[in-house]
């Protein structure tokens, strides 16, 4: 079968992929191991009549192809029993200029937002582009509307992949960046989700305080 953009591709033969109720991919097959060197407990988290629980979030489509939507252990449940994979809101959001980093929250919330830095070669083009002083505090340019007017087209485009339900209602724009130096990013250049949402608390209670 030929490559499909934005999928993983069909099982190789020999092997079965399943959805589980929550979206959890399971696989069971030949390239699935037995069991976890000397840990049964290990082996049983994962195990269940030989499927393999993978950790990953996905779908299958009508075809078989199947998509990678994130991780089971960042999946959000908001106060409503609604779960949202931060992931697909998250690439969406990063691949929008000015968007730099971001992390979507919503845990036991009423809905779901998002904490979002400005890439700092996008805001020097933005503030050329409209002829503003290039030294503008990363203060003023964080609450200028119009820059929060170009981050809700980002928003809007990210909240296209998902249900209302699970969609960002709030977001806050906020200065600097998550990076290694300052322990918001991993090596890998991940988001460190729990160290982001201790180090933005006030700015997260904030979001739902509106």
């Amino acid at each position: 079968m030929r490559p499909r953009p934005g999928t993983v591709g069909v099982p190789v033969p020999g092997t079965a992929v399943r959805i589980a109720d929550d979206g959890e991919i399971l696989v069971k097959g030949g390239i699935v191991f037995g069991s976890y060197w000397h840990n049964p407990a290990a082996s049983d988290a994962v195990l269940q009549d030989e499927w393999f629980a993978t950790g990953d979030l996905g779908a299958l489509d009508e075809d078989g192809y199947l998509t990678i939507t994130g991780r089971k252990k960042d999946l959000l449940v908001t106060s409503g029993g609604k779960n949202v994979s931060p992931a697909v809101l998250e690439d969406r959001l990063r691949s929008r200029p000015p968007v730099g980093q971001c992390i979507v929250v919503g845990d036991n919330r009423p809905f779901v937002a998002a904490l979002i830095t400005l890439d700092p070669d996008a805001v020097a083009h933005w503030l050329a582009v409209r002829k503003l002083p290039a030294e503008t505090p990363m203060s003023e340019v964080v609450r200028d509307p119009r820059m929060r007017a170009d981050v809700q087209k980002a928003v809007d485009y990210a909240n296209e992949a998902v249900s209302r339900a699970e969609s960002i209602r709030a977001f806050a724009l906020v200065e600097g960046e998550f990076n290694e130096d300052n322990g918001l990013l991993t090596p890998s250049l991940k988001v460190k989700r729990h160290a982001v949402t201790a180090a933005y608390a006030d700015e997260i209670e904030a979001l739902y305080r509106r």
